[in-house]
Order: structure tokens, then C-alpha cells, then sequence
């Protein structure tokens, strides 16, 4: 049985990225519809997957990430409008019996993702 995972990277202080909002969103001809929302713990992950088992299907899918609300409750000073806000990584699900880990590597000026295990 597959799972859906996300973690949070703070590269710009060198530590996890901990209450972060995360929404999940599923993607059907071009029409989103909100799935979850969770905040990130100490270690930057969601406590439990996002979606497990029969309810990671095969599909489209996008996972939003507050970062603009997480660095300025950080102090770090952002202009006006945010560089980055929310970051949006849309993905697609081949095989809902796999793993899909989609982590967010982040600072206040650049981001990156990956698939991870």
C-alpha cells in the first residue's frame, strides 16, 4: 500500500522547516478540490501521510506550501509582495500502491523538490 509524505527544509537556517502550512490538493480537468491541510512538526513532516492506501490514486495532484507566512513568523524580513509565498509543486500519481515523498527544500528566495522514497 502506497503513501503520500512531505517534509519541509529550511535552508537558510540550516534546520527543519516547523509549522508550515501544508494544503493538498487533487487535480481533475483543471478544477482543484482541497483534500488536507496540516502544519509541519519539529522535524518538518506532517505527523501521518497525507493520503495512504486505496486513497492515493492514480491522478494529478498539487501540495501548496505557506513558506511566506513561515519565514516572516521566523523574522526574517520580506518585502512587500513576498518573493515567495506559496509555493505550489503540482505532481502526478502513476501508481497508488508506491511511496510518493515530495519534500520542500526552502528559502525566502529559492525553493526546490524532489521525489524521494
Amino acid at each position: 500500500m502506497g503513501k503520500l509524505s512531505t517534509h519541509v527544509l529550511d535552508t537558510a537556517h540550516g534546520r527543519p522547516g516547523a509549522g508550515v502550512k501544508v494544503e493538498l490538493f487533487t487535480v481533475d480537468e483543471g478544477s482543484r478540490s482541497l483534500v488536507k491541510t496540516d502544519l509541519t512538526n519539529a522535524d518538518g513532516r506532517c505527523g501521518a501521510p497525507l493520503l495512504e492506501g486505496e486513497a492515493l490514486r492514480t491522478g494529478l495532484y498539487e501540495l501548496v506550501f505557506h513558506a511566506g507566512d513561515y519565514f516572516a513568523a521566523q523574522g526574517v524580513a520580506l518585502p512587500a509582495p513576498r518573493f515567495l509565498d506559496r509555493i505550489t509543486i503540482a505532481f502526478g500519481v502513476h501508481d497508488g500502491s508506491q511511496n510518493y515523498h515530495v519534500p520542500l527544500v526552502v528559502t525566502p528566495w529559492s525553493y526546490s523538490t524532489y521525489r524521494g522514497s
